[in-house]
């Protein structure tokens, strides 16, 4: 999976911004770090999807140290495309937990594996 360098800035009384100097005009922005981070993620995949349905090639990530961050801080951010295919795992999980994954899901009308496959992409994109 590739990471994409992102410059994230912050001026008084304004969101955190992030943009990525390998495509200019994707952006995101967030209230906290956090969120900018998450909404960058989504922003990169939905620019990069655009792309690809466009049939662009895709650079290949800059180097940090190519990059003139202008006052931001650099970041790298994970570039999570959906393969469009399934594999089938077996897991071992705490009875409680999977418990607990079921009921959430279920409020939130997803399957157990939509659940969890969510759940560990936020986790690895954080």
């Amino acid at each position: 999976m590739p990471h994409y360098p992102a410059v994230i800035h912050k001026e008084a009384a304004s969101q955190f911004g992030v943009s990525f100097p390998d495509f200019p005009g994707c952006i995101a922005a967030g209230e906290t770090l956090e969120d900018a981070h998450r909404n960058a993620i989504e922003a990169l995949r939905f620019h990069v999807e655009g792309l690809e349905d466009d049939g662009e090639d895709l650079p290949s990530p800059s180097a940090l140290e190519e990059i003139d961050a202008d006052g931001g801080a650099l970041a790298l951010v994970p570039l999570l495309l959906p393969q469009g295919r399934a594999r089938r795992v077996n897991i071992s999980i705490d009875a409680r937990i999977l418990d607990a994954v079921d009921t959430e899901a279920s409020r939130r009308g997803q399957t157990r594996s939509a659940f969890l496959a969510e759940a560990a992409e936020r986790a690895i994109s954080d």
